[in-house]
This record gives C-alpha cells, sequence and structure tokens, in this order.
C-alpha cells in the first residue's frame, strides 16, 4: 500500500492540536509528517506518533522539496489565501478549514457523509466547511434526498471553542470577572447573537456563511435558509434547533428512520426518558446527534429537530481528515 506525506499547517493551534490527535487515532497509511506553524513557534517540539516534531516555518522554501501529498491548514484565512496555492503549485492537495475558498465555484466544499465525491473535482484545493454547517448538512441530507427541503430556519448555540483559544478563555477566566478579549461583553452567564461582523442587511457573516454553505453542499441553491446565530457560555460542542419545511408529506416515523440510517449520525431522540442531543454527550466524538424530533403543527409539512456536534473534531479536524480519506481510498 502506497504511503503518503501529510503536512499540517497551523499545527500548533487549537484545531491543529486537534488535527494531530485525530491522525493518531485514525491510522492512515502516513510516510511522514510535516508540522507548519508561523516563525514565532518554529522550532518547538511536538510530541506525536510516538516521537517528537519538530515545527517547522511557514515559507515556501520549506515546502517546495517535501513532495507533500496532502495539506490539512488551519491558519486562518490570509494564511490560507497566501499558501495553498504554493502548496498546490509543488502537487499537494489542500483542505482548508479556513473561510477563504469555501465561496469559490472552482473550490469543492466537502462534508463526507453528504457530497464526497465532490472532492474528486479539485483543483489543488478543497474547502472545509464552517463547523456549524457541517453538523446540519449531515442531518439534513437523508431528509432532503427523501421528502426535498423547501425552507430551513436555523437557530444555533455555539461553543466559545469555535471562537479559538481566545474565546475560550474568555469564557474560562470571566467566571472570575477578568474582562473579555474576544468577544464584545462577557460570555459567562451570558448568550451573545452575533458571530462574526454584521453585515449590511442585518445577519451576521456566519449566519451568511451557514445559509451559502447549505445551498452549495447540497447543491440546491432554490433553498429558502434563513439564520441566527448565537454564542453560548460553553466551551465544545455546538447546538442547533433546525426547522425544516418539505414540498413532499412527511411522517415521523419516516423522518427518523431516515435518520438513523444515515451515515455519521447518532439518534438521541427518546423524551420520555429524557435523552436528547447535548454538547457534554458528544465532546471529542465524530458523530453528529440528532434529537427531539417532532412534526412542525404550523406547516404542511414540517419538522423540527436539535442537532449537535463536537465543532472542533468533526466541525472542523475530522472532517477535514476524513476528506483525505476518501481521496486516498479512492486512489488505490
Amino acid at each position: 500500500m502506497k504511503k503518503y506525506n501529510i503536512a499540517v499547517v497551523g499545527a500548533t493551534g487549537m484545531v491543529g492540536s486537534k488535527f494531530l490527535q485525530v491522525f493518531e487515532e485514525r491510522k492512515l497509511p502516513v510516510n511522514e509528517f510535516f508540522l507548519f506553524a508561523s516563525a514565532k513557534s518554529a522550532g518547538k517540539a511536538v510530541k506525536f506518533m510516538g516521537k517528537d516534531h519538530t515545527v517547522i516555518e511557514l515559507k515556501e522554501e520549506n515546502i517546495k522539496d517535501k513532495k507533500i501529498d496532502f495539506a490539512v491548514f488551519s491558519a486562518g484565512g490570509s494564511v490560507s489565501k497566501e499558501y495553498a496555492p504554493v502548496f498546490a503549485k509543488y502537487g499537494t492537495v489542500v483542505v482548508d478549514n479556513s473561510s477563504q475558498w469555501r465561496t469559490d465555484p472552482s473550490v469543492p466544499l466537502v462534508v463526507p457523509e453528504v457530497n464526497a465525491a465532490a472532492a474528486k473535482a479539485h483543483h489543488g484545493i478543497i474547502a472545509n466547511p464552517n463547523c456549524s454547517t457541517i453538523q446540519a448538512v449531515v442531518a439534513l441530507k437523508p431528509l432532503h434526498d427523501k421528502y426535498k427541503i423547501k425552507r430551513i430556519v436555523y437557530s444555533t448555540y455555539q461553543a466559545v471553542s469555535g471562537a479559538g483559544v481566545q474565546g475560550y478563555d474568555d469564557l474560562k477566566q470571566g467566571a472570575n470577572g477578568v474582562p473579555p478579549k474576544k468577544f464584545p461583553y462577557p460570555i459567562f452567564g451570558n448568550v451573545i447573537p452575533q458571530i462574526d461582523v454584521f453585515l449590511p442587511n442585518g445577519y451576521t457573516k456566519e449566519e451568511e456563511k451557514m445559509i451559502f454553505e447549505t445551498k452549495k453542499i447540497l447543491e440546491d441553491f432554490s433553498l429558502k435558509i434563513t439564520a441566527t446565530t448565537v454564542r453560548v457560555p460553553v466551551f465544545h460542542g455546538h447546538s442547533e434547533s433546525i426547522n425544516v419545511e418539505f414540498f413532499n408529506p412527511v411522517t415521523l416515523e419516516g423522518v427518523k428512520d431516515a435518520l438513523k440510517n444515515a451515515p455519521g449520525i447518532i439518534m438521541h431522540d427518546d423524551p420520555t426518558n429524557l435523552v436528547y442531543p447535548m454538547p457534554l454527550k458528544c465532546e471529542d466524538t465524530d458523530e453528529v446527534y440528532v434529537g427531539r424530533v417532532r412534526i412542525d403543527e404550523t406547516v404542511d409539512s414540517g419538522i423540527n429537530m436539535f442537532v449537535v456536534a463536537d465543532n472542533i473534531r468533526k466541525g472542523a479536524a475530522t472532517n477535514a481528515i476524513q476528506i483525505v480519506e476518501y481521496l486516498i481510498k479512492d486512489a488505490d
């Protein structure tokens, strides 16, 4: 079996560290790993796969001679804009976790449980979707296939880890009265109905990401979608209340069957025994948890469901690595 050279760009960050954990667990056929980060982190030793790896400064002269097959990026949009094309120039397939390439029509936006085959149409760069979009479309895809979605209303409850280390620290230190550094207001004991910047139409950039990315991944730009994204005082795990209206008639049994049989989903849906998805249940797991499934009695054909996943793991690291796995298997 062929073995591959793989790079992790942004290896010392929150998602970068999760990349390393997931790579250790999933045991891809790897010849060598290269860990890249900024000049500030270069030279640090990172214990990984049973040995110390020295972090390499991210610059072209350190990339061009390493014959890297795949690179997973989580280093921010500006870094991806500059360096994803550099890696691609030297024959590397880049899976980028930033928002830099998601709206580019020539760049596939991929969730393996939903549209894995789209990854094969890459030109050297593949975009990893927004964490909140990933878990939503895993739950929506089997329902769209079965009933054809007409309209989606997203309401999200997103963990502070989605804002990086500073967001995590704002919650942790906020419990002791330390003023926030990442968020505009304290997040401890509070919810903030703003994720990313506001746009002229009153939506935030996060909300617009979810709306656009859902349409692109499901390959249906006729979908009507609205969203409200909210930051909540939870360390890990995004939660979403999703209201869906369909063109075709639905039954509760049919909806639950579709979800139960879909890849990547675990049903936590037994309200009689207080079983429903929660962030504490999904921490450090790869699945999307679905529950509170019920008929929306205000429309002719609609449902409500509650969808939860680990935003750093499935919502970032694992999804990117699943894309690499798919391309490796497709090449064999």
